[in-house]
């Protein structure tokens, strides 16, 4: 029992990505406000992002400049550096996520215009009409 006690404290980022990426799910899946579906689709969007930060980390490592030792010698160890690929893939996705939710916004103040509600069961009657 302590072993999976220490398993879960040792890796909370994981389980914490795990529910947010279940609450985000359920949120897309099983609300009908098309407004509550966006943020669960924004909450799936951070918790993948999370997974991805912590899949990333590297303990003990630093940012990938070359470092000089005291007889200016460099540091050329691979595991002295962190890979920076993840951290740029990472910002890629935050500025695709931010323009997605714009997107789904302007969209979702459009069908408040033309059908009245952002209801998804009345928007469906609304257009089958």
């Amino acid at each position: 029992m302590e072993d999976l006690f220490l398993f879960i404290v040792a890796n909370y980022n994981y389980w914490a990505s795990l529910i947010l990426l279940f609450i985000g799910l359920y949120g897309m899946v099983a609300k009908n406000n098309l407004m509550k579906k966006i943020i669960g689709m924004v909450i799936f969007q951070t918790a993948i992002l999370l997974f991805f930060v912590s899949v990333a980390v590297k303990r003990g490592a630093s940012v990938p400049i070359i470092k000089f030792t005291a007889d200016n010698q460099p540091i050329l160890e691979a595991t002295a550096y962190a890979n920076p690929l993840p951290h740029v893939l990472i910002l890629t996705a935050i500025v695709v996520g931010v323009a997605t939710l714009g997107v789904a916004l302007a969209i979702l103040q459009k069908i408040q215009r033309v059908h009245g509600t952002i209801e998804e069961d009345e928007v469906l009657e609304d257009l089958r009409k």
